[in-house]
Formats: C-alpha cells, sequence, structure tokens
C-alpha cells in the first residue's frame, strides 16, 4: 500500500514540475508573436478581467488568512480554493488577452514609471516562483498532508499574495491612472 502511495505523489509532484514549467514556457512563446490573432473586439475588455480577478484574488487570499487564523478550516478551504480558481480563470484571461492583442506600453513618466516597472518586474518575477508552490500546497492539502502544507504555504502564501496585490497595482497603474495613449 506504501509503494502505492509513493508511487502516486511521485507521479503528482512530476505533473505539478511539468505544469510549472510549460505554463512560463507557453506564456513567454504566447507573448513573443508578433501577430495577433483576432478573437473579436470583446478581448480588448479582458484587461479589465484580469484587473478585478486580481482583485478578487487578492481579498480571496486575505480571507483564508483570516480564516485559518481563526480555526475556520473550512471556511478557509472554500477560499483557497477559490483562490485557485480565480488563478486559472486568470491565466485563460491573460491568456486570451495577450494572443489577441499587442502589448501596451506604460505611459507614465517619471518616478512612477520607476515604481511601475518595480512593480511589473518583481510581479512576473515571483510569478513564476509561486505557481510551483501553490501547486504543492494545493497537493498537500487534498491529500491530507497537512504538515508539509503548512511547511510550503510558509512562503507560497506571501509570494501568492504579493503576485496577486501587485497585479491590482500594475493593472491600475497601466489601464485606469496612465492608460495608453
Amino acid at each position: 500500500m506504501a509503494t502505492v502511495v509513493l508511487q502516486s505523489e511521485t507521479k503528482s509532484k512530476l505533473l505539478i514540475n511539468v505544469i510549472s514549467i510549460v505554463v512560463p514556457v507557453a506564456v513567454a512563446v504566447m507573448l513573443a508573436f508578433p501577430n495577433k490573432l483576432y478573437l473579436g473586439d470583446w478581448t480588448k475588455s479582458l484587461s479589465h478581467v484580469i484587473g478585478t480577478i486580481n482583485t478578487l484574488t487578492t481579498l480571496v487570499l486575505i480571507a483564508g488568512l483570516i480564516f485559518i487564523k481563526r480555526k475556520r478550516i473550512n471556511y478557509h478551504r472554500i477560499a483557497m480554493t477559490t483562490a485557485f480558481a480565480l488563478g486559472g480563470l486568470f491565466l485563460i484571461c491573460y491568456i486570451l488577452y495577450h494572443v489577441s492583442n499587442p502589448a501596451n506600453k506604460f505611459s507614465g513618466e517619471g518616478a512612477v514609471r520607476y515604481v511601475y516597472f518595480f512593480l511589473l518586474i518583481t510581479h512576473i518575477g515571483f510569478s513564476l516562483i509561486v505557481l510551483p508552490l501553490v501547486l504543492r500546497a494545493m497537493f498537500y492539502a487534498v491529500t491530507n498532508q497537512f504538515a508539509r502544507h503548512k511547511s510550503v504555504v510558509r512562503y507560497a502564501y506571501p509570494i501568492w499574495l504579493y503576485v496577486s496585490a501587485t497585479g491590482v497595482f500594475v493593472y491600475l497603474l497601466l489601464y485606469q491612472l496612465f492608460p495608453p495613449k
């Protein structure tokens, strides 16, 4: 029985590693395509949907932390599953938006430009780090390995919250405060 569990966990970790590599590589390749697909004008509004998803994810992550601190395990589980699902929805919308729309150039000038690029670069960098951590945290939670879950979450949660919150700030700076000209 232990061998079956070990094989299953090994396969799951391999899948997590593959997803953690394939997703960023696929996104990078997609972003590199100079020609965009025409999927309809509706895709132009996806940037606002993405900003909303990041906002909701940030709020749900904070709620999840509050729930676990108050030992409200079921609410914590719901909040974190919701955040995970929002992450999947974000990825779908992000891909649809960027495969069909050119990247926007930040129009802010002066000090805000440095703030924007700092937030953007750290947001992107940490998003690459957080994916395998979140996948492992979810795997350990689903398989009731709570000691391992807690050890991964110690790193995954603050990074995930940072990525989500900086996504909101990048959206606000790029599309609301300094919209493309």
